[in-house]
């Protein structure tokens, strides 16, 4: 067997000769990019782009039995009683989340095609708004606005003729925003992907003196496969069935029209962005800050969760480590903040605790 040559690491720092000339500056040995790396207060010193707290809004679901029920497409997650959603809010004031989004799961019985349950003003999100803005003042509360989880179809507008309406829709989303920001909402966040729909919740919120609630508009929400968990919780998927939302919502291979979306929701009063789903068009996140440097946000949808929590389940992954990995990649995409069902999890890990 050859015998392996040893390296005397005196000889390789000799000073250069005619046969080993000096490297030119900027070059290997005298720029060693693993100097930064050596130890972690050296790594913290010099990263980039850091995660905190601050970033997070945590989504809950919530419907009206008295017990959680688990959403088996999601682990760890819950469609949750009112009692509940004010615990966990309590619990992400504690954390410093700084927002929790309240998504519905409402009775089957209440559901018809034209979504009235929305704009019932003692629905149960409004029913959970009130009761979070009582017991956790401190703590945002952000609402969709969408007609999903209300209709007999599944569709997020009015249906006529086979086809989602759009001017219709936008004159029902505005009174459904409404009783939203009535029962305590302070972030509306029209997810419909209807046109024109934020200049008319902008209006009809002014109007009725209800010009300091935010609008975070979903602005460049993709017909994206990565939903399936979600409808699950809200219980839209089965009304959907094989149907798809490509008629308003974007199509995946588009760039350009995501800006179009961005610059007119901005043009009508938008006071954030968001884009939707999250880390498969971290493209699109880093677009919309460099032009236009508004308040950026993007959503790790349901999909996305399920895949990562599934792996790390079943021990392909290491969970803590990939969800936090994932939710630094919106921050160096220039996200300003993550929905994430991670929150809460990832507070705790932020925090030490």
């Amino acid at each position: 067997m050859a015998e392996i040559a040893k390296v005397d690491p005196a000889k390789q720092r000799q000073k250069p000769t005619a046969e080993a000339p000096a490297r030119t500056h900027g070059q290997y040995p005298r720029t060693r990019m693993r100097r930064n790396r050596q130890d972690d207060w050296n790594r913290r010193l010099v990263a980039e782009n850091t995660l905190s707290v601050d970033d997070l809004i945590w989504p809950l679901f919530v419907h009206d039995r008295d017990e959680a029920v688990a959403v088996p497409s999601m682990p760890d997650v819950s469609r949750l009683s009112i009692a509940g959603v004010v615990e966990a809010a309590q619990q992400a004031a504690e954390l410093g989340i700084p927002v929790v989004a309240v998504f519905p799961a409402i009775d089957p019985d209440l559901k018809n095609a034209e979504g009235d349950e929305a704009t019932n003003p003692n629905n149960i999100v409004c029913q959970a708004v009130r009761a979070v803005a009582s017991a956790v003042p401190e703590i945002g509360v952000m609402c969709d606005v969408a007609l999903d989880p209300f209709t007999s179809h599944g569709h997020d507008g009015l249906i006529r003729n086979d086809y989602v309406v759009n001017d219709e829709t936008v004159a029902v989303l505005c009174q459904q925003a409404l009783i939203q920001a009535q029962a305590g909402c302070q972030i509306i966040s029209p997810s419909d992907m209807m046109d024109g729909r934020i200049g008319a919740i902008r209006d009809c919120l002014d109007e009725n003196g209800f010009e300091d609630v935010r609008i975070m508009a979903y602005s460049a929400k993709y017909a994206s496969a990565f939903y399936g968990p979600f409808r699950d919780a809200v219980g839209s998927g089965k009304y959907l069935g094989k149907a798809d939302k490509k008629t308003y919502q974007m199509n995946p291979a588009n760039s350009d029209e995501a800006m179009r979306e961005i610059a007119l929701d901005i043009a009508e009063g938008a006071d954030m962005v968001m884009v939707k789903p999250g880390m498969p068009y971290l493209d699109i996140v880093r677009r919309v800050k460099q032009e236009f440097g508004v308040p950026t946000f993007a959503y790790q949808v349901s999909g996305e969760y399920a895949m990562l929590s599934g792996a790390a389940e079943r021990g392909w992954m290491d969970g803590e480590r990939v969800m936090m990995e994932s939710l630094l990649s919106f921050k160096r995409a220039g996200a300003d903040g993550i929905l994430t069902y991670f929150a809460a999890k990832a507070a705790k890990l932020l925090r030490g605790a």
